[in-house]
């Protein structure tokens, strides 16, 4: 499956910008603000180098997330996997959304309860 693979992973939780020191203190990784307009969220990146993971505040266009890390897996074909995932035994919790330009994606629940997404690169 062309550009199938783990993308990100995101913690969303109620105030990021509390947890993110715990996470830079515990992992080593270098926080990093991301403005969402009147509002921070935070890049975890290797120091120097690479972002690893990110920490979102539950709020905007994650405020319907569920809390806690989420896994983004990199599909081909957003809506294909959403159908795929549904008949499955998965629910759909949000989307898909987005758009051409960065790409779209959906919230899943699978058959265990577990949450992911799903991500499309835009165009």
């Amino acid at each position: 499956m062309a550009n199938a693979g783990i993308g990100w992973i995101d913690l969303t939780v109620d105030g990021a910008g509390s947890l993110k020191d715990f996470y830079a203190t515990v992992t080593g990784l270098e926080a990093e603000a991301v403005s969402m307009g009147d509002y921070d969220d935070y890049v975890l990146r290797v120091p120097g180098g690479d972002p690893a993971a990110g920490i979102c505040n539950r709020r905007g266009g994650n405020a319907d997330i569920p809390s806690g890390w989420m896994i983004y897996f990199n599909v081909p074909d957003v809506d294909a996997a959403v159908l795929a995932a549904t008949e499955a035994g998965g629910e759909l919790l949000k989307g898909p959304t987005g758009g051409e330009s960065y790409g779209r994606m959906a919230f899943i629940k699978d058959p265990a309860g577990n949450h992911f997404a799903l991500f499309q690169a835009g165009g």
